[in-house]
């Protein structure tokens, strides 16, 4: 066991989980977290608590935030919304095919990074030497791809929730068609698709939990018996664990996919229903 507490530099940005060492931040705290540029400001939206799974190889928070850490924060927030400005204007006069997604700005060695989408390469020589010109800064340009391009801006996903890359989800894994066909979903694109265009990330991390269950569950089309007669299966909820049948007299019912599973029928016939399963029939 451990102490944890999460942390975002953006509003609603992606979490950072940190070891709080001997500080108790509230949440809306500002905090400095270590990074390779050394300590930056962040805010504190999970409270240090007790979690049981192991943590370690965390970073530590190296404390609450000062006004002389708020300060330069807010300068470098300042200087980054300028460089955006700045390469946004050049790239429109350079008539180049780019896209600026995000800016990140290290004050200590004067430097800026400038992450754009773009639908091919595209040479860019002539736009550094002149952003490095008017920002007075080294400039480095870095192409990303449609899925960080998603994790850089952010957005709300087809769940109604913010988008898993913008939070919580650290690695992109590789996400097939199979994955929505395993899982029931119809193979279209407008269906499976996330904000990026490609496949949903959780496609990949509810995968596992379907491919268990349709092995429990009876297949589509087995022939089954239900407490409201036999049929067949038309539909399986992994989710809620129920089946549909379709009835052989006709209509359908939803059921748990237990109550229709021979194991769980071949026990309740040698020992009984139990008393929960009684009451709630």
């Amino acid at each position: 066991m451990g102490m944890v507490m999460a942390v975002s530099f953006t509003r609603y940005g992606r979490l950072y989980y940190l070891d709080p060492g001997p500080h108790s931040p509230k949440v809306g705290d500002k905090v400095l977290v270590p990074t390779d540029a050394g300590p930056e400001v962040a805010e504190c939206v999970w409270a240090p608590q007790w979690v049981s799974e192991d943590i370690e190889g965390l970073p530590v928070c190296a404390g609450l935030a000062t006004d002389e850490h708020l300060a330069r924060d807010e300068a470098n927030r300042r200087r980054r919304a300028e460089g955006r400005a700045i390469a946004k204007r050049l790239i429109r006069k350079h008539g180049l095919p780019m896209k600026v997604i995000g800016v990140d700005y290290l004050d200590a060695d004067n430097i800026f990074k400038i992450y754009f989408s773009a639908p091919h390469r595209v040479d860019f020589r002539a736009l550094v030497r002149d952003l490095a010109r008017n920002i007075r800064a080294r400039v480095e340009l870095r192409q990303v791809g449609p899925r960080d391009e998603a994790r850089l801006q952010g957005g709300i996903g087809p769940c109604g929730r913010d988008l898993c890359c913008a939070t919580f989800l650290k690695d992109f894994e590789p996400v097939s068609v199979r994955m929505a066909k395993d899982q029931d979903l119809p193979v279209n694109p407008l269906r499976i698709a996330g904000a990026c265009g490609r496949l949903m990330c959780c496609l990949k991390y509810e995968h596992p939990l379907y491919v268990q269950a349709h092995q429990r569950m009876p297949r589509l089309g087995e022939r089954v018996d239900t407490p409201e007669g036999p049929g067949q299966v038309v539909g399986r909820n992994v989710p809620s664990d129920t089946v549909t049948v379709r009835l052989n007299g006709g209509g359908r019912c939803s059921c748990p996919s237990a109550s229709v599973c021979s194991p769980r029928r071949q026990y309740d016939a040698a020992y009984g229903t139990p008393p929960g399963d009684a009451a709630a029939d």
